[in-house]
């Protein structure tokens, strides 16, 4: 943390999916410092859960929901999904899927264990990406470029002790 007593995020930019699980079991190793809401844990679950729904397709949401979410979709979605691969970064404060969302103190080590699991499936994934509730359609490319993108920006609120 810098000098001052406001917390400060890493900048954070991983190239593979491999890089943030191995960012993930570093801070397991040898600790650290939140400057978020979210432990370890926590953060792991959530890129777990996040990596699936490519896959396995997006939980269903509310009626208002999905109807807010396809308009979304449909207007600003595609420009928000180019400019999150291209800055490489998320806004913060962002609401997220109630179920991605795990309690405080959930089990870092299998967290991270299904993290490392979920990354090494999508990675190996040939079939194709379901659309996301908000960016709407992508390729294989773009989706994990997004992942490394959400991957960075949850984990940059974890600063290693050592």
């Amino acid at each position: 943390m810098a000098g001052s007593d406001t917390p400060v995020r890493r900048e954070l930019k991983f190239d593979t999916l491999d890089a943030a699980v191995r960012d993930a079991e570093h801070l397991l190793a040898v600790g650290y410092e939140k400057v978020g809401n979210w432990d370890l844990g926590q953060v792991c679950g959530h890129l777990a859960d996040w990596m699936g729904f490519p896959i396995d397709g997006f939980p269903k949401s509310p009626v208002p929901v999905a109807l807010m979410m396809w308009m979304l979709r449909k207007t600003v979605g595609p420009v928000a999904l180019r400019s999150t691969i291209t800055k490489r970064e998320m806004r913060s404060g962002v609401a997220t899927i109630p179920s991605t969302v795990h309690p405080v103190g959930h089990d870092a080590v299998a967290a991270i264990a299904r993290l490392k699991a979920a990354a090494a499936r999508f990675q190996a994934w040939d079939g194709e990406i379901v659309p996301s509730p908000f960016f709407g359609r992508m390729n294989k490319d773009e989706a994990t470029k997004l992942q490394l993108v959400h991957c960075a920006h949850h984990l940059s609120y974890l600063i290693p002790k050592a």
